[in-house]
């Protein structure tokens, strides 16, 4: 599946830190915690709580995270829709990273046990 360059180029240009309260507030509302989002960002990037804060206070663009980050080898198994894309046709790198993410914080919210969301083959 194609996204537009227009699409790709606004996400690839959008913070870490201007979405991070959205995925805080969305697990939250749903009886998560900050600790297992941590968890879950941690499992598809590599960053820990304290590299977090550090993304979110530079203001990194989601651009910058990625570059930054060690994605899981294991990501490729996350799959499915997510703001009207199929994960798995995504063609643009970065793209397709991010809504790994997205589709991480989904699940937890949706209450999915977290051995299902840290996908092993």
């Amino acid at each position: 599946m194609n996204t537009t360059p227009e699409h790709d180029q606004r996400i690839a240009n959008m913070t870490f830190a201007s979405v991070y309260p959205h995925y805080v507030a969305k697990v939250e509302k749903k009886g998560r915690t900050v600790d297992e989002l941590h968890q879950v960002i941690a499992w598809l990037t590599g960053f820990n709580s304290k590299d977090l804060k550090r993304l979110i206070k530079e203001k990194a663009t989601f651009a910058q995270f990625f570059e930054q980050a060690t994605l899981n080898p294991n990501a490729s198994l996350i799959t499915g829709s997510i703001c009207g894309y199929r994960i798995e046709e995504i063609e643009t790198p970065l793209t397709k990273q991010v809504r790994y993410l997205d589709k991480l914080v989904d699940e937890l919210a949706k209450g999915r046990k977290m051995e299902k969301i840290l996908r092993t083959p």
